[in-house]
Protein backbone atom coordinates (compact mmCIF):
# COMPACT_ATOMS: atom_id res chain seq x y z
CA UNK A 1 0.00 0.00 0.00
CA UNK A 2 1.29 3.54 -0.53
CA UNK A 3 1.82 5.38 2.74
CA UNK A 4 1.40 9.17 2.75
CA UNK A 5 3.23 11.12 4.65
CA UNK A 6 1.68 13.81 6.44
CA UNK A 7 3.97 16.30 8.69
CA UNK A 8 5.63 13.79 11.06
CA UNK A 9 3.52 10.76 10.68
CA UNK A 10 2.30 8.17 8.21
CA UNK A 11 -0.76 6.82 7.16
CA UNK A 12 -1.49 3.51 5.20
CA UNK A 13 -0.85 0.14 5.62
CA UNK A 14 -0.72 -1.40 9.51
CA UNK A 15 -0.54 2.19 11.26
CA UNK A 16 -2.85 4.05 13.43
CA UNK A 17 -5.78 5.28 12.15
CA UNK A 18 -5.55 9.21 11.95
CA UNK A 19 -8.28 11.49 12.94
CA UNK A 20 -9.70 14.19 10.42
CA UNK A 21 -11.93 16.24 12.62
CA UNK A 22 -13.33 20.10 12.92
CA UNK A 23 -16.49 21.48 12.16
CA UNK A 24 -18.25 21.87 8.73
CA UNK A 25 -17.60 25.45 8.31
CA UNK A 26 -15.41 27.90 9.75
CA UNK A 27 -17.62 30.56 11.32
CA UNK A 28 -16.48 32.04 14.47
CA UNK A 29 -12.43 32.51 13.85
CA UNK A 30 -11.73 32.46 17.75
CA UNK A 31 -14.23 28.94 18.20
CA UNK A 32 -12.92 27.39 15.45
CA UNK A 33 -9.29 27.97 16.79
CA UNK A 34 -10.26 26.74 20.40
CA UNK A 35 -12.23 23.79 18.88
CA UNK A 36 -8.82 22.92 16.79
CA UNK A 37 -7.10 23.27 20.26
CA UNK A 38 -9.30 21.10 21.79
CA UNK A 39 -9.05 18.50 19.40
CA UNK A 40 -5.01 18.94 19.37
CA UNK A 41 -4.56 18.23 23.36
CA UNK A 42 -7.26 15.34 23.19
CA UNK A 43 -5.08 13.28 20.18
CA UNK A 44 -1.81 13.85 21.31
CA UNK A 45 -3.33 12.90 25.14
CA UNK A 46 -4.43 9.83 23.04
CA UNK A 47 -1.55 9.52 20.92
CA UNK A 48 -3.69 9.89 17.45
CA UNK A 49 -2.24 11.57 14.41
CA UNK A 50 -4.58 14.32 13.99
CA UNK A 51 -5.36 16.56 10.84
CA UNK A 52 -7.60 19.44 11.68
CA UNK A 53 -10.99 20.13 8.93
CA UNK A 54 -12.92 23.24 8.36
CA UNK A 55 -14.32 24.41 5.12
CA UNK A 56 -13.84 27.90 4.14
CA UNK A 57 -16.66 27.85 1.46
CA UNK A 58 -19.18 25.05 1.63
CA UNK A 59 -20.43 25.74 -2.13
CA UNK A 60 -22.72 22.49 -2.14
CA UNK A 61 -25.19 24.18 0.13
CA UNK A 62 -29.31 22.79 -0.19
CA UNK A 63 -30.27 26.50 -0.69
CA UNK A 64 -28.97 29.69 -2.14
CA UNK A 65 -29.28 31.13 1.59
CA UNK A 66 -27.82 28.43 3.57
CA UNK A 67 -24.63 30.19 5.24
CA UNK A 68 -21.20 29.31 3.35
CA UNK A 69 -18.52 30.62 5.60
CA UNK A 70 -16.65 33.31 5.38
CA UNK A 71 -14.85 32.58 1.76
CA UNK A 72 -11.37 31.93 0.35
CA UNK A 73 -10.11 35.51 1.09
CA UNK A 74 -11.24 35.70 4.88
CA UNK A 75 -11.39 31.85 5.67
CA UNK A 76 -7.65 30.55 4.44
CA UNK A 77 -5.88 32.89 6.50
CA UNK A 78 -7.64 31.20 9.68
CA UNK A 79 -6.63 27.70 8.54
CA UNK A 80 -3.07 28.91 7.56
CA UNK A 81 -3.06 30.68 11.51
CA UNK A 82 -3.96 27.04 12.94
CA UNK A 83 -1.79 25.39 10.90
CA UNK A 84 1.24 27.84 12.12
CA UNK A 85 0.20 29.02 15.60
CA UNK A 86 -0.89 25.14 16.50
CA UNK A 87 1.13 23.10 14.25
CA UNK A 88 -1.52 20.35 13.33
CA UNK A 89 -1.89 19.96 9.56
CA UNK A 90 -5.05 21.41 8.01
CA UNK A 91 -7.62 20.44 5.46
CA UNK A 92 -10.26 22.15 3.26
CA UNK A 93 -12.08 21.38 -0.21
CA UNK A 94 -12.18 23.35 -3.20
CA UNK A 95 -15.10 24.04 -5.57
CA UNK A 96 -13.35 26.78 -8.05
CA UNK A 97 -10.32 26.48 -10.28
CA UNK A 98 -9.42 29.98 -9.28
CA UNK A 99 -8.91 28.70 -5.92
CA UNK A 100 -6.94 25.57 -6.27
CA UNK A 101 -3.25 27.68 -6.16
CA UNK A 102 -4.03 29.47 -3.36
CA UNK A 103 -5.87 26.90 -1.36
CA UNK A 104 -2.75 24.61 -2.37
CA UNK A 105 0.43 27.47 -1.17
CA UNK A 106 -2.03 26.91 2.34
CA UNK A 107 -3.36 23.59 3.06
CA UNK A 108 -1.75 20.65 3.76
CA UNK A 109 -4.55 18.09 2.10
CA UNK A 110 -6.38 19.42 -0.54
CA UNK A 111 -10.07 17.96 -0.67
CA UNK A 112 -12.12 17.19 -3.99
CA UNK A 113 -15.45 17.48 -3.10
CA UNK A 114 -17.99 14.25 -3.44
CA UNK A 115 -20.29 16.07 -6.03
CA UNK A 116 -17.11 17.15 -8.05
CA UNK A 117 -15.30 13.59 -8.16
CA UNK A 118 -16.09 12.73 -11.61
CA UNK A 119 -14.95 16.52 -13.19
CA UNK A 120 -11.99 15.17 -15.04
CA UNK A 121 -10.44 18.84 -15.40
CA UNK A 122 -10.77 19.42 -11.99
CA UNK A 123 -9.76 16.55 -10.43
CA UNK A 124 -6.41 16.54 -12.47
CA UNK A 125 -5.66 20.45 -11.73
CA UNK A 126 -6.08 20.06 -7.74
CA UNK A 127 -3.54 17.09 -8.29
CA UNK A 128 -0.80 18.92 -10.40
CA UNK A 129 -0.88 21.61 -7.53
CA UNK A 130 -1.59 19.99 -4.04
CA UNK A 131 0.81 18.47 -2.38
CA UNK A 132 -1.32 15.56 -0.76
CA UNK A 133 -4.97 15.09 -2.60
CA UNK A 134 -8.14 13.81 -0.32
CA UNK A 135 -10.74 12.11 -3.22
CA UNK A 136 -13.90 12.28 -1.24
CA UNK A 137 -16.09 9.60 -2.72
CA UNK A 138 -19.38 10.96 -4.62
CA UNK A 139 -22.57 9.49 -3.08
CA UNK A 140 -23.48 7.70 -6.82
CA UNK A 141 -20.77 6.55 -7.09
CA UNK A 142 -19.69 2.38 -6.74
CA UNK A 143 -16.73 1.89 -4.67
CA UNK A 144 -14.89 -0.30 -7.52
CA UNK A 145 -15.29 3.20 -9.48
CA UNK A 146 -13.43 5.17 -7.63
CA UNK A 147 -10.57 3.86 -9.10
CA UNK A 148 -10.99 5.78 -12.18
CA UNK A 149 -10.72 9.23 -9.88
CA UNK A 150 -7.61 7.33 -8.55
CA UNK A 151 -6.20 6.88 -11.93
CA UNK A 152 -6.95 10.42 -12.90
CA UNK A 153 -5.07 11.73 -10.13
CA UNK A 154 -2.09 9.31 -10.19
CA UNK A 155 -1.69 10.11 -14.01
CA UNK A 156 -0.36 13.47 -13.08
CA UNK A 157 2.40 12.34 -11.18
CA UNK A 158 1.12 12.73 -7.66
CA UNK A 159 0.54 9.87 -5.59
CA UNK A 160 -0.10 11.22 -2.55
CA UNK A 161 -3.75 10.48 -2.32
CA UNK A 162 -6.24 9.30 0.27
CA UNK A 163 -9.67 7.90 -0.64
CA UNK A 164 -12.79 8.64 1.73
CA UNK A 165 -15.91 7.10 1.96
CA UNK A 166 -19.28 9.33 2.46
CA UNK A 167 -21.83 6.90 2.26
CA UNK A 168 -23.80 6.41 -0.75
CA UNK A 169 -27.14 7.43 -1.60
CA UNK A 170 -30.42 5.26 -0.72
CA UNK A 171 -33.60 6.17 -2.55
CA UNK A 172 -34.58 10.29 -1.52
CA UNK A 173 -32.99 12.35 1.03
CA UNK A 174 -30.88 9.37 2.43
CA UNK A 175 -27.81 7.86 2.73
CA UNK A 176 -26.39 4.27 3.39
CA UNK A 177 -23.10 2.74 4.60
CA UNK A 178 -21.73 -0.34 2.87
CA UNK A 179 -18.98 -1.49 4.96
CA UNK A 180 -17.49 -3.39 2.10
CA UNK A 181 -16.61 -0.27 0.08
CA UNK A 182 -13.75 0.28 2.43
CA UNK A 183 -12.02 -3.07 1.85
CA UNK A 184 -12.76 -3.27 -2.08
CA UNK A 185 -11.11 0.65 -2.03
CA UNK A 186 -8.37 -0.34 0.04
CA UNK A 187 -7.12 -2.52 -2.44
CA UNK A 188 -6.51 -0.07 -5.03
CA UNK A 189 -3.60 0.53 -2.82
CA UNK A 190 -4.09 3.88 -1.29
CA UNK A 191 -5.40 4.95 2.20
CA UNK A 192 -8.81 4.76 2.90
CA UNK A 193 -10.75 7.38 5.28
CA UNK A 194 -14.53 7.00 6.41
CA UNK A 195 -16.33 10.08 6.75
CA UNK A 196 -18.75 9.37 9.69
CA UNK A 197 -20.70 12.27 10.13
CA UNK A 198 -21.39 12.91 6.61
CA UNK A 199 -22.49 9.09 6.68
CA UNK A 200 -25.73 9.94 8.34
CA UNK A 201 -26.69 12.64 6.98
CA UNK A 202 -29.73 13.35 5.30
CA UNK A 203 -29.26 15.52 2.26
CA UNK A 204 -32.09 18.37 1.73
CA UNK A 205 -34.13 16.17 4.16
CA UNK A 206 -35.26 18.88 6.17
CA UNK A 207 -36.93 20.56 3.36
CA UNK A 208 -33.82 23.98 2.52
CA UNK A 209 -31.15 22.21 4.72
CA UNK A 210 -29.96 18.84 5.25
CA UNK A 211 -30.81 16.55 8.35
CA UNK A 212 -29.04 13.67 10.47
CA UNK A 213 -28.49 11.43 12.47
CA UNK A 214 -25.85 12.04 14.56
CA UNK A 215 -26.21 9.25 17.11
CA UNK A 216 -25.83 6.62 14.17
CA UNK A 217 -22.16 8.11 13.55
CA UNK A 218 -20.75 6.89 16.59
CA UNK A 219 -21.65 3.24 15.39
CA UNK A 220 -20.55 3.41 11.85
CA UNK A 221 -17.27 5.03 13.41
CA UNK A 222 -16.88 1.76 15.24
CA UNK A 223 -17.92 -0.68 12.55
CA UNK A 224 -15.34 1.44 9.70
CA UNK A 225 -12.40 0.96 12.34
CA UNK A 226 -12.81 -2.58 12.72
CA UNK A 227 -12.30 -3.19 9.32
CA UNK A 228 -8.98 -1.73 9.60
CA UNK A 229 -9.69 1.95 7.76
CA UNK A 230 -7.20 4.65 8.14
CA UNK A 231 -8.33 7.51 8.93
CA UNK A 232 -11.63 8.85 10.02
CA UNK A 233 -12.89 11.75 8.99
CA UNK A 234 -15.63 13.36 11.73
CA UNK A 235 -17.06 16.31 11.70
CA UNK A 236 -17.60 18.36 15.72
CA UNK A 237 -19.03 21.12 17.26
CA UNK A 238 -19.30 22.66 20.88
CA UNK A 239 -23.24 22.96 20.52
CA UNK A 240 -24.34 21.27 17.10
CA UNK A 241 -27.66 22.74 17.21
CA UNK A 242 -26.32 25.98 17.07
CA UNK A 243 -24.44 24.67 14.10
CA UNK A 244 -24.84 27.15 10.82
CA UNK A 245 -24.05 24.26 8.96
CA UNK A 246 -24.06 20.35 9.49
CA UNK A 247 -25.21 20.29 12.56
CA UNK A 248 -27.81 17.41 12.90
CA UNK A 249 -25.16 15.37 11.39
CA UNK A 250 -22.05 16.56 13.64
CA UNK A 251 -20.86 15.09 16.83
CA UNK A 252 -20.81 17.00 20.30
CA UNK A 253 -17.18 18.11 20.45
CA UNK A 254 -17.23 16.85 24.34
CA UNK A 255 -17.91 13.52 23.12
CA UNK A 256 -15.02 12.87 21.85
CA UNK A 257 -12.92 11.28 24.44
CA UNK A 258 -14.63 8.75 25.00
CA UNK A 259 -15.21 7.81 21.31
CA UNK A 260 -11.67 7.97 20.33
CA UNK A 261 -10.41 5.36 23.31
CA UNK A 262 -12.75 3.11 22.33
CA UNK A 263 -11.80 3.70 18.65
CA UNK A 264 -8.02 3.36 19.38
CA UNK A 265 -8.92 -0.07 21.07
CA UNK A 266 -10.54 -1.30 18.74
CA UNK A 267 -7.88 -0.11 16.05
CA UNK A 268 -4.92 -1.83 18.08
CA UNK A 269 -6.79 -5.13 18.13
CA UNK A 270 -7.35 -5.01 14.09
CA UNK A 271 -3.79 -3.86 13.18
CA UNK A 272 -2.15 -6.40 15.99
Amino acid sequence: MKIVRIRDFEVGGRRPFVLIAGPCVLEDERETIDIALFLKELTAQLDIPFIFKASYDKANRSSKDSFRGPGLTEGLPILGRIREELNVPVISDVHRFEEIDEASRILDIVQVPAFLCRQTDFVMEIARRAGIVNIKKGQFLAPWDVSNVLQKVVSTGNENVMLTERGASFGYNNLVVDMRSLPIMRQMGYPVVFDATHSVQLPGGAGNRSGGDRDMAVYLARAAVATGVDGLFIEVHPNPECALCDGPNSLYLDSLPDLLTSLKKIDEIVKV
